[in-house]
């Protein structure tokens, strides 16, 4: 009776160290951003940004939509150049060498189409896309005691086959904000590491909330900044910015 009854205290006990369920936190971090439905209210959003290479700074045009397509465009050199384009249909990106325009693989292009529901947020309507949450035990990182979030998305294509898409949220507890998000690279060079986006100074924009700044780094190694100088939202744009420019 007696082990019985320690159980039961211990079960007691780490359900309040847990405190909330995944499910609060995520509700939570909706409140703080500006609330889910402003959130769903945005259908377009552009970011001006600024990236240090070789000692340069390279300003960064990043659009994204809520129908998917999206592109990076920046000048190097005297020359414009766009990466992660997506037209809804086909993935592609300047070539460095040739600098001309060149499609993505297959793969690329599917996990990109895989990936459209997480505009603004991969937490929005996360279980009407099948993905999974799950609420592991605080970890401190970066110096902030976190709340740990496993997100499992719908599987990557890699190399033919279907393999896991997991991220590790870190959610700030007093502030409900991710500090960094993590996942295991499963491909190329890097694989099997752990590459981190560490984000930090939160600012408001029409009612809801962006990271200012996004460190993305090797697991607790050095890493590229990318700088938001700002971001609108809602704007229109031309088809052809997103389209694979045909010869």
């Amino acid at each position: 009776m007696k082990k019985v009854a320690l159980f039961i205290v211990f079960i007691g006990l780490s359900a309040l160290s847990f405190g909330q369920t995944a499910e609060e936190i995520i509700n939570k971090y909706f409140e703080t951003l500006g609330g889910k439905e402003k959130m769903n209210a945005i259908q377009t959003m552009e970011m001006k940004a600024k990236v240090d290479f070789g000692g340069m700074s390279i300003p960064l045009q990043i659009v994204s939509m809520r129908d998917g397509r999206q592109f990076t465009k920046f000048s190097f050199q005297g020359k414009e150049m766009t990466q992660g384009a997506f037209d809804g249909t086909t993935a592609w990106g300047t070539n460095f060498m040739t600098m001309k325009a060149e499609k993505e693989d297959a793969e690329t292009t599917e996990n990109i189409k895989r990936s459209v529901g997480d505009f603004v947020s991969p937490f929005i309507n996360y279980s009407d896309k099948g993905y999974t949450v799950e609420l592991l035990p605080n970890e401190t990182i970066e110096g902030v005691e976190c709340f740990k979030l496993k997100l499992t998305k719908k599987p990557q294509m890699i190399d033919g086959k279907e393999v896991p898409n997991v991220e590790f949220y870190y959610m700030d507890k007093d502030n409900y904000v991710p500090i960094v998000v993590e996942t295991e690279i499963n491909q190329g060079e890097m694989k099997g590491q752990i590459s981190q986006t560490v984000f930090s100074d939160y600012q408001e924009v029409e009612g809801t909330y962006f990271a200012f700044s996004m460190t993305q780094r090797l697991k607790d190694g050095m890493g590229q900044t990318i700088v938001i100088e700002s971001v609108e939202l809602n704007k229109t744009y031309e088809d052809s910015l997103f389209k694979f420019p045909e010869e």
